[in-house]
């Protein structure tokens, strides 16, 4: 009956019952050694605007069924898993853009990619900083996970930019939050509330982003340590000298050799043990040559070996392509990568710790992350989990442990999803945990909307 219903909502064509046709949309990046399992009876349902989104949850509130809002999968913790019995909600359809150019504004629906949406605002010759990865994932789940990427160091998150949202609750109602504006304090920022709620307060349909003039140049500097604290320490000192570049990431040799022989290519820098990849923008090639200058005396000061810079598209995206398949290359081998946050000036001080972790527990754990703000990503490898039973759990506690020591959070981009909660107690506590539960049975009284993502106590 319930299928019945929802392809009188979203047509015949739209919902799908076959778990061979499904199998995409069963699962996201995360590693396998962490992966949920997804449930057995499920429905996929793909409507085309937001009326059908309202009509689908409608449905499944009066007849309490889980849904779960699916974007482009590429989450790294489990959070678009559908774990129990229900409906897959895809956004794909939903494609919509305009650029409004005399706001500097976007207005994508949440079904458009992050390629999509760069390709438009460039063919206007404007700029959309924040980049968080994958290219396939989606706007509404960019907004709904609070995205991050490389360019937070000098742009921010995803949050900084989502200037207005349609997104529709778990009872139907359909909500207009914000707008193309660039002030708004009016009552609480309930736009805020969903931004970063990972599917779990309401359903983005609609996003309006905030855009800038496209910069004329950049540059990318690989600068190359024999001691990975020189290269860390670098980092406090070149932010602040004034400069801001668009990243500041860090890599360790195993790291990048992995991911260039995964990809066919060559690592361009030949020698060190620990990079510094620095991407700088200015609105002329003397402005970059200058930042480069500038940036290659500090890291000279803290013992960097001679930089490689790359000034055309060409080299800069072979260094960027490199850095970004760092995940992949490392996946196969990979029991969970963690995504941890410190004050940017203890970021050397929590890889340390993570060194005498890896020590104890007789393993390698490589390490690469945005140096500019503080976070890291830890690669823990499948010997862990093959070495002695436990000891992936026993290993991820310690680090955490080791992070909230310096001040640090557990995700700083990717999200609790589900495979996070059992070490959110090391980060969060009782009565943080019951305001949001709270907040939750305000948004979703029945406790459909994405069920076991980010609190325990979903009914």
């Amino acid at each position: 009956m319930m299928v019945k219903k929802l392809k009188d909502i979203v047509g015949q064509r739209w919902v799908i019952t076959d778990r061979e046709r499904m199998i995409d949309y069963l699962t996201d990046e995360t590693a396998a050694s962490v992966k949920p399992k997804p449930a057995s009876e499920l429905a996929l349902v793909k409507p085309a605007n937001s009326k059908e989104v309202s009509g689908i949850l409608k449905l499944a509130n009066c007849e309490r069924i889980p849904v779960f809002p699916r974007g482009g999968g590429t989450g790294l913790c489990g959070g678009a898993i559908p774990t129990k019995d229900g409906i897959i909600l895809s956004l794909e359809r939903l494609k919509g853009i305009e650029i409004d150019k005399d706001n500097l504004m976007a207005i994508a629906e949440a079904g458009v990619t992050l390629k999509e949406l760069v390709e438009k605002v460039e063919e206007q010759g404007l700029f959309f900083p924040p980049h968080p990865g994958d290219e396939s994932a989606q706007v509404g789940g960019l907004a709904a996970c609070n995205a991050g990427g490389s360019r937070a160091v000098k742009y921010g998150v995803m949050r900084s930019y989502v200037k207005g949202i349609e997104a529709v609750l778990p009872t139907g109602e359909v909500l207009k939050l914000g707008g193309e504006l660039l002030k708004n304090n009016t009552g609480y920022d309930l736009m805020h509330l969903i931004i970063g709620s990972e599917g779990t307060l309401a359903v983005i349909t609609r996003v309006i982003l905030r855009l800038f003039p496209r910069v004329a140049a950049s540059a990318t500097m690989v600068i190359p340590y024999n001691i990975r604290r020189d290269a860390i320490n670098a980092v406090p000192e070149i932010l602040q000298s004034g400069i801001i570049p668009l990243a500041i990431e860090y890599m360790d040799r195993i790291s990048v050799e992995v991911s260039s022989e995964h990809l066919g290519l060559e690592w361009p820098c030949k020698t060190g043990t620990a990079y510094l990849m620095i991407i700088v923008e200015g609105q002329s090639e003397e402005d970059i040559h200058s930042q480069c200058e500038r940036i290659s005396r500090i890291c000279h000061r803290h013992h960097g070996l001679e930089p490689l810079i790359g000034i055309t598209r060409k080299e800069q995206d072979k260094i960027l392509k490199i850095r970004s398949n760092i995940y992949s290359s490392l996946k196969r081998d990979l029991a969970d990568t963690i995504d941890i946050a410190v004050p940017p000036a203890s970021m050397g001080k929590l890889m340390e710790a993570i060194d005498r972790v890896a020590e104890r527990y007789g393993t390698t754990i490589p390490m690469c992350g945005h140096a500019g703000d503080g976070n890291l990503h830890p690669a823990l490898m499948k010997d862990l989990v093959e070495n002695k039973r436990g000891n992936l759990k026993k290993a991820k506690r310690e680090i955490y442990q080791e992070t909230v020591k310096l001040g640090g959070t557990m995700t700083g981009e990717h999200g609790l999803g589900r495979i996070r909660i059992p070490d959110v107690d090391i980060f969060l506590d009782k009565k943080r945990l019951e305001l949001m539960a709270g907040i939750k049975k305000v948004f979703d009284p029945n406790g459909i909307l994405n069920p076991g993502c980010i609190i325990k106590c979903d009914k």
